[in-house]
């Protein structure tokens, strides 16, 4: 072959290696650009040398801010001694596997990263700095953070339980001379505990509609047309939902066995309101019947554990609820005047939990309850939200 055609042919591969070197380093180039991940490249003296896309966004710098300038400045000083660290392993032929940190963003704001450092040769295999891959890893260890913190919260809250039943138990046999009276009632009183568990499980303990909650602890005991609901909506605090959940199970049970909800002509009548605290928090005493328990103080039934704790109505308002039914008299029966702890739920541990105080008044046909506590222990604070007297009424649940 004469040595001109040598010559262009060699030249010809030359310049298709060219082209293909061209062509696969804008693709390397257009994949780095379009990596959701901060992709940098720095020398071995951790001055920064190429910046992609990602990396803009993720640590608020431009490619012309960033080159140039050292890695430290996203490094926080606590964590300055990492950089060092990297530096050495990559000099020695090493790559960082991917290791979880803090790094800064150009507003000074910190965010967890997930790194992954690997050396950069030249053609002659000499190391001559090292590439970083930045993962935004913030919303993964946010989740992790809230999980955390969430399983804290059922634990406290499986512990307050299980001191919540057993006062339960306490209380409830020292009223009960029969076990499968006792079995039954301890039964129904944990079953009202788990349906208010649900409701706050469901909404991962931010609290539960007042309206949901009611309707739960009632819907046991049917007869949904007797039963009429009207007040504005309100999402309570998980301590709320659960003392006012064991509020409306004795209700419901003492009224579906004695009262209005055990008889085709009786009525259950729910009102809540939201009023300034001189409207009157109702006093405990005057007027007020028992349905014949001991005088028993919250603390003997664990209202401490149930949350009890002194509310002061900050914003000078209180929430006011009464529950009201009526049915036709009947003969009382001699077995439910030694059945008291519903009455001690209701006059001690309830109020008492939420910071306010009740009335619970008995005559022939008629049984009322009425319940006052500051506003602040009720309902879950919405920033810039008003609660609206005037929201919404239910009509049977």
């Amino acid at each position: 072959m004469p040595m001109s055609e040598i010559v262009a042919a060699t030249a010809d591969i030359a310049t298709n290696n060219q082209k293909q070197d061209a062509t696969a380093d804008a693709r390397l180039a257009a994949i780095v650009d379009s990596s959701f991940d901060a992709i940098i490249s720095k020398d071995l003296t951790s001055i920064i040398t190429s910046w992609n896309l990602a990396a803009e966004r993720m640590f608020g710098y431009t490619a012309e801010e960033a080159v140039g300038q050292s890695i430290l400045m996203l490094i926080p000083d606590h964590l300055k001694s990492e950089e060092t660290e990297i530096i050495s392993r990559v000099r020695s032929g090493q790559r960082v596997a991917s290791y979880e940190t803090t790094r800064r963003r150009k507003d000074g704001a910190l965010i967890s990263v997930s790194l992954t450092v690997s050396p950069i040769r030249n053609a002659n295999g000499e190391i001559v700095g090292a590439s970083k891959i930045a993962r935004d890893i913030s919303s993964a260890k946010e989740s992790e953070r809230r999980i955390r913190l969430l399983m804290r919260e059922v634990n406290h809250r499986v512990k307050n339980q299980f001191a919540v039943i057993l006062s339960m138990v306490r209380e409830t046999s020292r009223r009960s001379s029969d076990p499968q009276e006792f079995e039954e009632l301890i039964r129904a009183r944990i079953m009202a505990l788990s349906r208010s568990h649900d409701l706050l499980v469901t909404s991962e303990w931010a609290g539960a509609s007042l309206f949901d909650l009611i309707q739960e602890h009632l819907k046991p005991f049917g007869r949904e047309e007797q039963i009429l609901l009207s007040g504005p909506v309100l999402t309570l605090q998980s301590n709320a939902v659960q003392n006012l959940g064991m509020a409306f199970h004795e209700l419901g049970t003492n009224s579906s066995k004695y009262g209005a909800l055990g008889s085709e002509d009786g009525k259950v009548e729910i009102t809540w309101t939201i009023g300034s605290s001189d409207q009157g928090s109702g006093t405990q005493g005057s007027g007020t019947q028992d349905l014949g328990a001991k005088d028993l103080g919250a603390k003997e039934l664990g209202a401490s554990d149930l949350g009890t704790k002194s509310v002061g109505a900050s914003d000078g308002r209180d929430f006011q609820l009464l529950w009201t039914e009526t049915s036709m008299p009947r003969p009382e029966r001699e077995e439910s005047a030694r059945k008291g702890f519903g009455t001690v739920v209701l006059q001690r541990v309830a109020p008492q939990s939420l910071g306010g105080s009740a009335q619970l008044e008995r005559s022939p046909g008629r049984l009322s309850w009425r319940l006052s506590a500051p506003l602040a222990s009720i309902i879950v604070p919405q920033a810039g939200v008003e609660a609206d007297d005037g929201a919404a009424q239910g009509f049977g649940i």
